[in-house]
Parts: C-alpha cells; sequence; structure tokens
C-alpha cells in the first residue's frame, strides 16, 4: 500500500463532522495519525467507513491499527440496494465472486441465453445498458455478447494487446455465426494513450492500417481514474474538468454519432 494520506474526517454526532489536515511529512504526518489510537484501537468503539477495507491498510501503513467492530456503508449498501445508486438516472448491478464457481454449472444446464431473455424485458426502461464482461473470453463473456447489440474492445497500446485483439475479434465474429448476428463491433477504445511517445501511435497506426475501426478520441493515462474507483464517485462527478473526464465525453459523444 503506497497511499498518502491528507487528511481524516470524523463524525460522531448528527450534522457535525471535523476534519484533521495531514501534513506531507512523513514523520510528522505519523505521529498525528497515532494521536488517535485511543480511538482506532479501542476494541468496545464501533468505527463506520466507506469501504473500510481499504482505510484500514492506509493507517496500518501509518503504524495504526484498527480494532473493535467495522460497519462498511458500502456493504451495507450492496446488500441492501444492489442495483441503486446515489447518481440520478443511473443503476449498477454488480458482480459478485461467487460466479465464477457457477460458471460450469450454469453452462451445462445451457443457460447461456438467460442474460439476453433478462434484457429483454427492460426493453422501454433503459436509454442504454451497458454489460463489462472479464478479460478472459469464457460463459459469462458469451453471454454477454449474446445480449449485445453492439460491442467496444478496449485495447491497451501494447504488442501483448495486440496479439489478444485478433483473438477477440474473432471470438465476436464465431458469436455473430453461432448465436447473434445482430452483433456489430462498435469500435476499439484506446486506453493510456500517450501521444508523445513513438510505440503507441505506432501500435494504434498499425490497427488502422489493417482497417480495425479504431475511434479516434483516446484516452490517456491517470491516476483519477483509481481515485474515482476509491472515492465510488463517477470521473463526471470527481472532476468534471480534468482531462481525462473530458476524454471519456468525447470518447462518448463520438459512439452516440455513430
Amino acid at each position: 500500500m503506497t497511499a498518502e494520506l491528507v487528511c481524516m474526517s470524523f463524525a460522531f454526532r448528527i450534522h457535525e463532522a471535523y476534519c484533521v489536515t495531514i501534513p506531507a511529512d512523513r514523520q510528522k504526518a505519523t505521529e498525528i495519525v497515532q494521536e488517535f489510537r485511543f480511538v482506532f484501537g479501542d476494541e468496545k468503539i464501533v468505527k463506520v467507513g466507506q469501504n473500510i477495507k481499504y482505510d484500514l491498510s492506509v493507517l496500518l501503513n501509518y503504524g495504526l491499527e484498527v480494532k473493535g467492530p467495522l460497519f462498511d456503508t458500502m456493504i451495507a449498501h450492496y446488500l441492501l440496494q444492489p442495483d441503486q445508486t446515489p447518481f440520478k438516472l443511473l443503476d449498477v448491478i454488480p458482480a459478485s465472486p461467487s460466479l465464477g464457481a457457477l460458471a460450469h454449472a450454469l453452462e451445462a444446464k445451457h443457460k447461456i441465453y438467460k442474460l439476453r431473455d433478462a434484457l429483454k424485458l427492460l426493453e422501454g426502461k433503459y436509454d442504454r445498458v451497458y454489460i463489462d464482461t472479464p478479460p478472459a473470453f469464457n460463459f459469462f463473456t458469451l453471454s454477454a455478447l449474446i445480449a449485445a447489440d453492439r460491442v467496444l474492445i478496449p485495447f491497451d497500446c501494447d504488442v501483448f494487446s495486440k496479439r489478444a485483439l485478433q483473438s477477440l475479434i474473432e471470438n465476436v465474429i464465431e458469436t455473430q455465426d453461432d448465436h447473434n448476428d445482430q452483433l456489430e463491433i462498435e469500435g476499439i477504445v484506446v486506453n493510456q494513450y500517450q501521444a508523445q511517445a513513438k510505440l503507441p501511435r505506432e501500435v494504434v497506426q498499425q490497427l488502422k492500417d489493417e482497417g480495425l475501426p479504431v475511434l479516434e478520441n483516446m484516452l490517456p493515462p491517470s491516476v483519477l481514474m483509481k481515485e474515482s474507483h476509491h472515492q465510488n464517485l463517477p470521473l463526471i462527478h470527481l472532476a468534471k474538468d480534468h482531462k481525462l473526464t473530458q476524454a471519456y465525453l468525447s470518447l462518448f459523444n463520438e459512439i452516440e454519432q455513430k
């Protein structure tokens, strides 16, 4: 864990909260954090947090072990309202680690069309439904391709991704032939693109020369994405004017105009 504390926020009464700023100097920062060990180390005090496992790891990096009962609001929300988000017109259904163990059983029972049938029941309720699949081609990836109208293929600018890309395109074509003749490749989304570097430019140009549908708007590398994940905030809510957010908006508009 390499993340560093910037501040620590506390709330122990309704409508009342406090923030303690943490200096960049590591020694001073550790001394300040240690001042709160009587709270964090008290096994009788319940600690409530959002994505609290991450916070525990960061505090441990400063020599502070948190003890006592824990309550994670993110996990509680997942259990009570797994599809709802605090953002207007956005619902999310997360995956589960237990799905991996179910793949063989589902495949054996010919459940490959279940997702497609379920999404048909939602027609008219959502403007768009996005399905994020695992990078490996497996039962769940195939199920998603069968259910989808279009597919976006993410691509990192390196030789290994280029080799994997051809295999994935072949899988999409096979799915078109066997299960979903309406499926189209919407385009290839280039990630981690550094315009100043020679290799990314060469790799992307090779894709274009091969006639592959590379989308013009490419996504630059940025730590902002990790911050978005940590804070459970979409980029547009976290940093509207950041270059990565603007790149995503441009990419979305390009896809909408196709």
